[in-house]
């Protein structure tokens, strides 16, 4: 019942579309001729009507009625609300055919999978094709009129072969209530494994990729008793009827042309025949004949889909392709191209124009001169990819500024920079910057370090450059311990990543007593003495057993927890470092 016209759009040409227009079956005239003419009837009984049967004083009323319905007749939505419907209808339509159950994959594992030229290997397979056609046929007897009439009770089925007796009595042993169409596939299933065990089915991969593709057909047919079971909602149809139904009867008013005599704004014309309110008809009132014949198409319509000749198709090519084509190869022999490395198969002399050469892709067509094709020296732009490099990394680590530059350097200039500054115990700075440095320079890099440091200084110490890659000082609860009259080591005076900095480098002693403690106060390396002064103070004691050192050297490895906690200087609980929480641990461990 499908209408076919794809041969006759195939080539795009004059008139192409202007002859499927005198097609009447599947076409729009065979589906609205009725209510056209209801249409066009009653249209021309109110123009009788007010030309002939009213008073002066009626027609004076009709005419009001009749400017009321045409200004207002806009406010109805009917473009947006139809073509919406028509949208969700269509894409439906197009669903319900992709789930349609074609065996035609099943068939081929069935085929191949299913061992056994005996009779009782063909048994197997063609019951296990006859099962998968049992499904099919009972959801589309379900879903589909065309089906049912054919099919309208399970004797039936019995007596047109799908089942056997034996199998029907199964079937209605069971007298579930509800709808048995997934009984066949159960059998399939079991049927399948059955199989496996018996070693007509060498492999369990193959077996699940035969399970897999029956299950792939179960699916396709509980989708369709799905879209059956949930139609698109009432209230939406009955939106759209209303809507279009309600349009064109305040068009039959609306729409009359009125006496010219009386001078109505828009009715200086008095035609017989009004064209475009019936072509509006035909396109609003069709659109919805569209969606009217696409909602359900297992119908009996024109453009329904064919069911009955599915069933049949699917129950012939199944069960050749699993009983007279198993095994059934014909002998392998070399191709007529056997030697030929590029194959040239032959043209007709109606396809020859069709002959084209390979596509290798757009560019190839581009044509260049010689002297375009040479290469360009290599031009090492040093200065310029080491500044880019250095403003990245500087985003990067936050040390960017948007208001000032750092002077580009070379990876040669570089060498000759000085070294930065490292400050002493004592507080003083060893060399600022070096004497080697211009006086003009000095303003810049002075300026440049301090925007440095206030962006390093606002910085969480985790989120600080060198954090987690090397770390200067050992975080263990262990404390560490110095002789007496030995200083620490240098690189323990220099904490790095420390949150602020302090004023005072030294290490001084805050309590007196045999045991010893000290302020370990941090810095940064190269800092200038007046950022020093504009940062807050954090002081953090680090405690070390002095007097047990000079009597065993080696016992504050088994007493490191002896010390007295009253010259610890403790952190606030609220402080979220996880430095310093490192810290508050070793202190409270010891």
């Amino acid at each position: 019942m499908t209408v076919t016209y794809s041969s006759q759009v195939a080539n795009a040409r004059l008139g192409s579309f202007s002859r499927l227009l005198l097609c009447w079956r599947g076409s729009i005239y065979k589906l609205l001729y009725g209510e056209f003419l209801i249409f066009l009837l009653s249209y021309y009984a109110i123009r009788c009507l007010y030309r002939m049967a009213l008073t002066e004083e009626q027609q004076v009323m009709f005419e009001k009625l009749t400017l009321y319905c045409d200004s207002y007749i806009q406010l109805i939505p009917i473009s947006f609300v139809l073509g919406f419907y028509v949208t969700l209808v269509v894409t439906r339509w197009w669903n319900q055919y992709e789930n349609l159950p074609w065996p035609d994959r099943l068939m081929n594992l069935v085929s191949g999978f299913v061992e056994g030229k005996d009779e009782q290997g063909r048994l197997l397979r063609r019951t296990l094709m006859r099962y998968a056609n049992l499904g099919s046929v009972l959801i589309l007897r379900s879903v589909s009129a065309a089906v049912y009439k054919r099919f309208p009770s399970s004797q039936h089925l019995v007596k047109a072969g799908f089942m056997t007796p034996a199998e029907h009595k199964h079937l209605e042993k069971l007298s579930l209530p509800h709808n048995t169409f997934w009984v066949p596939w159960v059998w399939f299933a079991n049927l399948s494994v059955k199989a496996w065990i018996r070693g007509r089915i060498r492999d369990p991969v193959l077996l699940q990729s035969l399970l897999t593709e029956m299950n792939t057909l179960r699916t396709q047919c509980g989708q369709l008793y799905a879209y059956d079971w949930i139609s698109v909602p009432l209230v939406y149809t009955q939106v759209v009827t209303v809507a279009v139904y309600s349009f064109f009867l305040a068009c039959l008013i609306g729409r009359q042309f009125l006496n010219p005599a009386k001078a109505y704004p828009g009715h200086e014309l008095d035609l017989v025949v009004p064209i475009f309110t019936f072509l509006q008809f035909f396109f609003y009132a069709g659109w919805l004949k569209v969606a009217e014949q696409l909602i359900n198409p297992f119908g009996e319509d024109d453009d329904d889909f064919e069911t009955n000749w599915i069933v049949d198709r699917s129950l012939q090519v199944s069960l050749l392709a699993v009983d007279e084509m198993h095994q059934d190869l014909p002998p392998m022999e070399q191709d007529m191209y056997w030697n030929d490395p590029e194959p040239h198969p032959p043209y007709t002399a109606a396809s020859a124009q069709s002959r084209r050469p390979s596509f290798f892709g757009s560019t190839f067509n581009i044509s260049l001169h010689k002297e375009e094709m040479k290469f360009q020296p290599h031009q090492e732009e040093e200065e310029e990819e080491e500044g880019a490099h250095n403003g990245i990394i500087g985003r990067f680590l936050g040390l960017q500024s948007h208001d000032h530059q750092p002077p580009r350097t070379s990876s040669k200039t570089k060498l000759l920079l000085p070294k930065k500054e490292v400050l002493l115990p004592e507080g003083q700075p060893e060399n600022l910057r070096g004497a080697r440095k211009s006086s003009r320079d000095q303003d810049d890099s002075k300026a440049w370090r301090l925007k440095g440091e206030e962006a390093f200084k606002s910085a969480a110490l985790y989120g600080r450059s060198g954090y987690h890659s090397a770390p200067q000082i050992p975080l263990s609860p262990i404390p560490m311990v110095f002789p007496p009259g030995q200083p620490a080591p240098s690189g323990l005076r220099r904490v790095s990543g420390a949150d602020s900095t302090v004023k005072d480098w030294s290490l001084q002693p805050v309590t007196p007593g045999t045991r010893k403690s000290f302020d370990s106060l941090p810095v940064f390396a190269g800092a200038s003495m007046e950022c020093l002064e504009l940062c807050h103070i954090k002081r953090k004691t680090v405690e070390f057993n002095l007097t047990d050192v000079l009597g065993a050297p080696g016992s504050h490895l088994r007493e490191p927890h002896t010390q007295s906690t009253s010259s610890i200087h403790t952190t606030p609980k609220d402080h979220l470092d996880p430095y310093w929480a490192l810290e508050n641990r070793e202190d409270a461990h010891s």
